[in-house]
């Protein structure tokens, strides 16, 4: 029988599935929360929310534990390394909150185009001014959609009823696919002054925080609104703030903030801002898919399915060995699509001396890391090729039952919008390296912050680097040096402690030699 604890309120829906699977369910008690380290060990899964902070010290302490289930999304409170490396499997409910965050993108839309929250006070207190809420109808207004995945398509869907044009931005979107759609898509830049209203819909990642910058609003159209109610961070509040001051931007609605709960209201207090407290999922309707989803989903994992939503790879001992080709496979492709840098067209896996039971998995592996390098921990093993279809996205595959140089490789071709780049990679033992980009040749470990560097093949450049990286107080792990025959250019991959900032990065590419560089962080220890 399992045992399963629940640490977090669970909609009751959720629970009488479990009840009913024949499992032993556990809530946690105030009493015991203190504890949970301690009780954990007794339990083969556990169910979360975002307040139980799943960390190593817990995951460690579940000697028992296969499953980690969050009822939600995000994993932020999810120590999602340490779950893997101990084999844990951790589940959410990607899809649950779809209606229910696309419904309240379109109330905040009209709470703040139609002023209904400060009409509402304004009566309220006893005051009868019609002629003081003046609103704006949706009617005929152009829609910028910023993220164009599920709940982005399902808002424009319902915007387009309201008699609203769509334009959309998504830089992982294939044009064509777009078209298929019926949205015109753009670049930000384009986007942002035409639209009368602009809708939030990314995940937030590295390469989006701060997305929405203070250069991006002063390009939005005079008058226009802004809707976040996808993440916090994704927009520079102050220099939101700024605007609504200036009156340059008429409005915004935040259900999202770069800090939960805020410190600071200047903001949320302003006239012209619609303000709730992160709320887009908090329907009867999604709560109760929450808890169903994450309930099926956990009894399918501890029945050891992989047709579940998980967020990691689980390395179990009774696996066939193909988890380091896998790793291999999504570090070597993460790392093509960050050198290759813009919208991925089609992804190209051709695979030697690797049985055809792997094949597959090592496919959606390279899918993986190939997609996840620009939209986060959205994409798993299980959703990558359903996320790449919806996109657009064209995946191949070939094989080759032996390998001349290598005992097993992988050949990676990554074709988009910035162009085409080729990789290849194999495993010494279980350490992945890649052995060739574009043709320099190499091996160099896929695991920490790698920088690569493609320069002018004269004397010094080496010294120069390792000045400025020196300097910086950042240690060089690794080096590598390539070049080809009859070129001018070399290429460096530098395996580095820690991720340079900006001003370094910048300091290396103002030096003459440099053409391009990159940083690439891909984990690991």
């Amino acid at each position: 029988m399992n045992k399963i604890l629940i640490c977090d309120p669970l909609d009751p829906s959720g629970l009488e599935i479990l009840h009913q699977s024949g499992a032993h369910v556990h809530q946690l008690t105030a009493e015991e929360r203190p504890r949970l380290a301690e009780i954990i060990g007794e339990f083969d899964a556990m169910v979360v929310r975002s307040a139980t902070q799943v960390t190593a010290e817990v995951l460690t302490a579940g000697k028992r534990l296969r499953v980690v289930g969050r009822a939600g999304i995000g994993v932020d409170n999810v120590d999602v390394k340490t779950a893997t490396e101990l084999g844990v499997l951790v589940v959410n409910a990607p899809t649950a909150n779809l209606v229910s965050a696309t419904e309240h993108t379109l109330a905040m839309m009209l709470v703040l185009l139609r002023r209904v929250a400060a009409a509402d006070g304004a009566l309220k207190s006893g005051d009868w001014n019609r002629k003081a809420y003046l609103g704006t109808e949706l009617m005929a207004k152009t829609l910028g959609v910023v993220g164009f995945g599920r709940i982005g398509r399902a808002v424009a869907d319902r915007a387009r009823a309201f008699g609203m044009e769509i334009l959309a931005y998504d830089p992982f979107l294939e044009p064509s696919f777009a078209r298929d759609l019926g949205v015109e898509l753009l670049s930000l830049e384009e986007l942002l002054p035409r639209c009368d209203v602009v809708t939030l819909h990314t995940p937030l990642t590295a390469d989006t925080r701060g997305l929405i910058s203070a250069e991006m609003l002063a390009l939005m159209k005079p008058g226009s609104y802004l809707v976040n109610c996808a993440r916090g961070g994704i927009v520079d509040e102050p220099a939101l703030l700024a605007r609504l001051e200036s009156g340059e931007i008429a409005g915004a609605a935040m259900d999202v903030f770069a800090e939960e709960p805020p410190t600071d209201f200047a903001l949320i207090r302003h006239p012209r801002v619609v303000a709730t407290p992160h709320i887009g999922a908090q329907t009867r309707e999604a709560q109760e898919r929450v808890s169903t989803q994450t309930a099926k989903m956990m009894l399918a994992a501890l029945g050891g399915s992989m047709a579940v939503t998980a967020v990691n790879l689980p390395f179990r001992s009774s696996d066939t060995g193909g988890e380091t080709l896998m790793l291999l496979a999504e570090r070597l492709s993460r790392l093509g699509s960050s050198l290759q840098g813009g919208r991925l067209q089609k992804l190209s896996v051709e695979m030697e001396g690797i049985s055809e039971g792997l094949q597959p998995a090592v496919r959606v592996a390279a899918l993986k890391g190939a997609l996840s390098a620009f939209l986060g921990v959205g994409v798993n093993y299980v959703n990558a090729q359903q996320v790449a279809e919806e996109r657009g996205v064209q995946v191949q595959q070939s094989a080759r039952s032996t390998c001349d140089n290598y005992p097993q490789l992988i050949r990676l071709k990554l074709s988009g919008s910035a162009g085409q780049i080729e990789l290849a990679g194999t495993l010494f033992g279980d350490d992945p390296r890649v052995v060739s980009i574009d043709g320099f040749s190499l091996e160099s470990r896929l695991k920490n912050c790698l920088l690569v560097v493609r320069n002018r093949d004269v004397p010094g450049v080496v010294g120069k680097v390792g000045t400025l990286l020196g300097e910086a107080e950042i240690n060089i792990a690794e080096i590598h040096l390539a070049r080809r025959p009859d070129e001018t250019d070399a290429l460096a991959v530098l395996r580095l402690d820690h991720h340079p900032s900006q001003e370094v990065l910048d300091s290396l590419e103002r030096l003459d030699e440099v053409r391009w560089l990159k940083v690439v962080d891909l984990g690991g220890g």
